[in-house]
């Protein structure tokens, strides 16, 4: 049943996504109405949601435009399910936008096998991977899934290494200029963004560890899914899932290194998890085996989410 509701991509599956988003946003969000008596803070909140939901539109067209799923509405609401696996993501502006950007740079590494306007492609992408960077340091290791790609399709050519050191270059004068704008200093900011911490026993309560716990299992299933049905795929398909893996294997490390470490950082997985977990659930299988994996995500999701509220 709830396969038939997402198998195709229908303004119905659409709008139930963007509904559901809405209400687990609220019910999380009116935990502590403190935000309702700023203007400023509400500006924050509204910010929040609509980058929220530009994400998983970003995510649902990159995945339908590259032939990753088969134009279904699985990728929006698998975005959904992995969402709330963290629910505080939904009060950390910082992260939900720089995974913003990151997205927007994924979207222009996956179409780079075109070949068409690579070299616009490839400084975009990397100045996209540095303005996310300045709202959360370490996701600045998305540059190396650029290098990734031009190994893939334009390595040939010595000008596209030497666009990401340009939009290095370009980003770096933007942060200067905005750091004296607002005054900020940029040496201590720096200083401070670009520790590095191991440690990960910051859960507050069991919960937590939970839902980090049942992540992680979540990962480890539809990665092994995907790379055991690699063979299978189309060859044209073959770099773009990898590139896919690569992107979900650097939002890892990103959690893994960053200091002020949460559950919350792990928000750089989650669109390349939901592109993952659509392309194992559209492989031809058992409904059943559908129905099941859908239920027990659903359950797991909903559960760690109300747990930690």
């Amino acid at each position: 049943m709830i396969t038939s509701i997402f198998k195709k991509s229908t303004p119905l599956n659409f709008s139930l996504v963007v509904f559901l988003i809405l209400s687990f946003f609220f019910i999380y969000q009116i935990q502590d109405l403190a935000w309702t008596k700023s203007l400023l803070a509400v500006s924050e909140k509204i910010g929040i949601l609509v980058v929220l939901l530009g994400s998983i539109f970003i995510t649902n067209f990159i995945s339908n435009k590259n032939g990753i799923s088969k134009e279904s509405g699985y990728v929006v609401f698998f975005y959904f399910l992995f969402l709330i696996f963290f629910p505080s993501l939904l009060d950390n502006p910082n992260l939900i936008f720089s995974n913003f950007f990151i997205l927007l740079a994924l979207r222009r590494l996956i179409s780079l096998q075109s070949l068409n306007a690579s070299k616009e492609k490839i400084f975009d992408a990397s100045l996209w991977i540095f303005v996310a960077s300045m709202f959360h340091f370490w996701s600045i290791l998305y540059i190396v899934l650029v290098f990734i790609s031009i190994i893939f399709h334009v390595s040939r050519d010595y000008r596209n290494w030497i666009l990401p050191f340009i939009a290095f270059f370009s980003a770096g004068i933007l942060f200067k200029l905005v750091s004296l704008i607002f005054n900020i200093d940029y040496v201590g900011y720096l200083n401070k963004n670009t520790q590095i911490s191991f440690d990960i026993s910051y859960f507050t309560s069991v919960y937590q560890n939970a839902a980090l716990s049942i992540y992680a299992t979540v990962v480890l299933f539809f990665v092994v899914s995907n790379f055991a049905s690699l063979s299978n795929r189309p060859l044209v398909l073959h770099a773009t899932y990898k590139k896919i893996i690569a992107s979900l294997f650097i939002g890892i490390i990103v959690y893994v290194i960053s200091a002020n470490k949460s559950n919350d950082l792990l928000v750089f997985t989650i669109a390349p998890l939901a592109m993952l977990a659509t392309s194992h659930i559209e492989l031809p299988q058992v409904k059943l085996k559908q129905e099941m994996v859908l239920v027990v995500l659903i359950m797991c999701s909903f559960f760690t989410f109300f747990s930690q509220l």
